[in-house]
């Protein structure tokens, strides 16, 4: 039986890498993995050999304490990999297959799956709508920051790439498809971008670049993000967007009048999310400072894509309020300019196939714009603290050593 290596979530600010089991077509008691869940069959599923799987911000959120995650949770959500072993249930999926996994899980066959919303499938989490991999809360499945990653649903969920030798040429973009690509592509989306449209995106980090791309790929005008973190902002301007430096001016709408001659914006995107930061030199932590700004400085009658995570569970959140996920928000700014607001999770299966498409042909240049950078599953542990730190980069670990 081969071995395994996996990223594991050990204390706050801390993750290790340890030996683990090999995978099986079943899932297993362990930490994190809800109890109605342990002795799952799962013939309906196959054996990964991952070739890269990503850090994401939301792991970065439980690797801070900021969420309820157990230690010895194995992390990784976005995962791209070699299908080793099929399952007897796999009727289209192969052995050798390279393929890009959604990042939520979902089984196809109940009644949020069959109307597309995958982000909250009924049957793969016994306490609520949704689930994914190596997360808090969603069920338990095994994460995939490691050598190999049991996959469910294998039929219904994986996307294929037609050609491994071209994939592979372009496996640094291809890989942000589990993820990042489509949900910054949903934020744009939900908030209504089109051509012509300016927009403005709340956040510099991975999400918020690729939610800046894929506004750009939408034919949006004009792209202005917004952060705390000049490194990072300096990313988004190195692909065209307008940026607004929030630590240094906290007038975010006086700046958007200096770049469009107008203090709002058609659309907003919020990137960042619960651990949101007011604005200024001397900022805190604020988690409700994104969602009042953007409503702020969008038009009346606009939308809000808000891919950026809130929780339920936060301990340690600021105050009381916000460590169930309830926050001052000015709702009755938003109700008065009509605006639109979508919020949760991406169902990824929506989008993956297109913007595959747009990475092959060479219209997507995602892995630029986020600054993807490879490293070795042994250098997980300095990569997290390097991100956590605000460095702008999106890290993909290759387990294997498999990318040129």
């Amino acid at each position: 039986m081969a071995g395994n290596k996996a990223v594991v979530y050990s204390k706050p600010g801390s993750v290790e890498i340890r030996d683990t089991d090999y995978p099986e077509l079943v899932l297993k008691d362990g930490p994190g993995v809800n109890p109605l869940n342990v002795g799952r069959k799962c013939e309906h599923g196959v054996i990964l050999k991952v070739v890269t799987t990503n850090i994401c911000g939301s792991d970065q959120h439980m690797v801070r304490g900021r969420t309820t995650a157990p230690s010895g949770l194995i992390l990784g959500h976005e995962i791209t990999g070699e299908v080793i072993e099929v399952g007897r249930d796999v009727e289209f999926i192969k052995k050798g297959d390279l393929v890009s996994v959604p990042f939520n899980i979902a089984c196809g066959r109940c009644r949020s799956c069959r109307e597309r919303n995958t982000n909250v499938c009924l049957n793969v989490n016994p306490d609520r709508p949704g689930s994914a991999y190596g997360y808090v809360d969603m069920g338990g499945w095994v994460g995939g920051q490691s050598e190999y990653v049991m996959v469910p649903y294998a039929d219904f969920q994986l996307l294929k790439f037609p050609d491994k030798e071209k994939a592979m040429e372009k496996i640094l973009d291809l890989t942000m498809l589990s993820d990042i690509f489509p949900t910054g592509y949903h934020g744009a989306v939900s908030a209504g971008v089109r051509p012509g449209s300016t927009v403005y995106v709340a956040g510099a980090g991975p999400v918020g670049l690729a939610a800046a791309h894929s506004a750009q790929l939408l034919g949006a005008a004009v792209v202005i993000v917004g952060d705390l973190n000049a490194e990072r902002l300096a990313q988004a301007k190195s692909f065209g967007c307008e940026t607004v430096n929030l630590r240094e001016n906290a007038d975010l709408a006086g700046q958007i009048d200096q770049i469009l001659g107008s203090p709002e914006v058609d659309s907003a995107i919020d990137c960042v999310g619960f651990e949101a930061h007011g604005h200024g030199k001397a900022h805190g932590e604020a988690p409700a400072t994104v969602l009042n700004s953007i409503m702020e400085v969008t038009r009346a009658g606009g939308s809000l894509g808000i891919p950026g995570l809130y929780v339920t569970g936060d301990p340690g959140a600021v105050d009381e309020d916000s460590k169930i996920g309830t926050l001052k928000i000015r709702f009755g700014l938003g109700w008065a300019k009509s605006h639109t607001f979508v919020t949760g999770q991406t169902p990824v299966m929506k989008y993956n196939r297109d913007l595959m498409m747009a990475i092959l042909s060479g219209k997507a240049q995602i892995a630029k714009a986020v600054n993807a950078t490879l490293i070795s599953l042994a250098e997980a542990p300095q990569a997290y603290q390097e991100f956590d730190r605000g460095v702008s980069r999106k890290f993909v670990i290759d387990p294997h050593g498999l990318v040129k």
